[in-house]
């Protein structure tokens, strides 16, 4: 019938894609999700659009991001993809 060879290559496929696929994504939005928690007024950030601007106001689900000057647009705090360093935009 059934031995244990049968079902030992299943589960060693699962714990390899695991181990090779998901823990990484899992430990990516982790990093992701604590940037996105630590944004403040005046970081210089990079959006998933491509936008590169720095941000004047913060809410829970959204923020504001002058991307030139005395242009305001309200994004997501998802779509921000990346903090650069202070001084990028000039």
């Amino acid at each position: 019938m059934f031995g244990m060879d049968t079902l030992a290559f299943p589960i060693l496929l699962l714990v390899v894609m695991y181990f090779v696929m998901i823990r990484p994504q899992m430990k990516r939005q982790k990093e992701h999700k604590t940037m996105v928690d630590a944004l403040a007024k005046g970081d210089e950030v990079a959006t998933a659009g491509g936008l590169i601007g720095k941000v004047t106001r913060l809410g829970d689900t959204y923020l504001g991001v002058e991307i030139a000057s005395g242009v305001e647009v309200q994004l997501q705090r998802s779509a921000v993809v990346q903090v650069l360093p202070r001084g990028t935009m000039k």
